[in-house]
């Protein structure tokens, strides 16, 4: 298997240093981005850590990346969620998609959330579709102040993963022979979600929620060889997808619906 240089946000911890470190293990070249560590310290909440992110990115590589996983992520009752799911993954894959287009085999992947298939706020994702950040952190905002907040994490998910579905198939991505999709994971035991399945009540709600017939929670380790294979030059038409590796969630929830 031919080395890979890959950047990877999120990757200090949770499912995003796992897939860093599978992708090592396997010889490749890892750029790990963080906000407070890694090889590019960057605070996608915001515009300057976004542009610092793809500079950065520029100068380590060269001009040249072979593969982006977009991890980096934050499920709080507050705006800064869309900001950093939603407008924090769309400024990375598309600011580090001309580094994309000059590497080999380009591949792309966002993590999503079985949460997007979960109520949501058509506020929070229309603004966000339509890229105004400002209108969408209003939105969120509005959210958390009526005692819906839990609309914002789902809403951002949800918002990032239908970007996926459109963008993928025009001539940006796959004109420029870059596949570009989503993983959708389950409730995954991270520092995210530890607080959460802590509490006996709140842990019966996320189950009851999230339910995952096939081995229950995960760990990140097995979300990391997924998203592996889509980021691989194995990967040659798999594109625009959201794919769930949640346990059987997403067909416990929706049935046969998604046909």
């Amino acid at each position: 298997m031919k080395a890979r240089t890959c950047l990877v946000t999120g990757a200090a911890s949770g499912i995003g240093a796992a897939i860093a470190a599978l992708l090592r293990e396997r010889g490749h070249t890892v750029i790990a981005t963080d906000l407070k560590s890694g090889d590019i310290r960057a605070d996608l909440s915001t515009a300057e850590g976004r542009a610092e992110l793809v500079t950065r990115a520029g100068e380590l590589t060269a001009g040249r990346l072979d593969a982006v996983v977009s991890c980096a992520g934050v499920a709080h009752f507050d705006p800064l969620t869309v900001k950093i799911n939603h407008f924090g993954a769309v400024a990375t894959l598309d600011g580090l998609r001309p580094l994309l287009a000059a590497g080999t085999d380009p591949r792309a992947v966002v993590i999503g959330s079985i949460d997007s298939v979960h109520p949501t706020d058509p506020a929070i994702v229309d603004a966000a579709l339509a890229g105004d950040e400002t209108a969408a952190v209003t939105a969120a905002r509005a959210a958390v102040d009526r005692d819906e907040g839990h609309l914002v994490y789902s809403s951002s998910k949800a918002a990032v993963s239908r970007w996926v579905r459109r963008s993928a198939i025009t001539d940006a991505w796959a004109g420029a022979g870059i596949a570009l999709n989503a993983v959708a994971p389950g409730v995954v035991l991270t520092p995210l979600t530890g607080p959460l399945l802590d509490d006996p009540k709140t842990r019966e709600l996320v189950e009851r929620s999230v339910p995952m017939p096939l081995h229950g929670h995960a760990r990140p380790e097995q979300i990391a060889p997924l998203v592996a294979w889509l980021i691989s030059a194995e990967n040659t038409l798999v594109t625009g997808q959201v794919v769930f590796a949640d346990g059987g969630a997403d067909a416990v929830l929706r049935g046969d619906g998604t046909w």
